[in-house]
């Protein structure tokens, strides 16, 4: 019996314009991506997926109360060093890493994860230096 077995070597890049999108849509969208799960010879063990930039992550939508409701947490490791801040502080802040946590958060956990995370670029504003690889747009709806 002959397996198959799925190429690794088509890599796509994607551009997807964040302005006013969900976080939540949009973090969905871009972790199936990095997966490989829109494609038909998906296999959970390999990476396949494709690269993602994201441009106007400044510009993300966030619905409700999450802007002040909405708490990131991180512990530097000495007593006491529980420090918070709230989603409209790291939009003003640093607008990259809201939508990188909440797509890290939807992809495997593990080597296999780690290795996904790097197709992730995400820019604050309209420009990225990936024109060389000729991205295509993608829609969110």
């Amino acid at each position: 019996m002959k397996t198959y077995i799925p190429k690794n070597d088509e890599q796509n890049w994607v551009v997807v314009d964040a302005a006013n999108v969900p976080l939540g849509r949009l973090a969905t969208l871009i972790a199936s991506r990095i997966r490989g799960k829109h494609r038909p010879d998906f296999t959970p063990n390999m990476i396949q997926g494709d690269f993602v930039v994201v441009l106007n992550a400044a510009q993300v939508a966030l619905t409700g109360n999450k802007l002040d409701g909405k708490v990131y947490t991180r512990y530097t490791g000495y007593q006491g060093g529980l420090k918070t801040e709230t989603a409209r502080q790291a939009l003003a802040k640093h607008p990259e890493r809201v939508i990188e946590h909440a797509v890290f958060g939807m992809l495997p956990k593990g080597r296999q994860g780690r290795a996904m995370h790097s197709r992730l670029k995400v820019y604050a504003g309209e420009t990225h230096p990936h024109a060389a690889q000729k991205p295509q747009t993608l829609e969110v709806k």
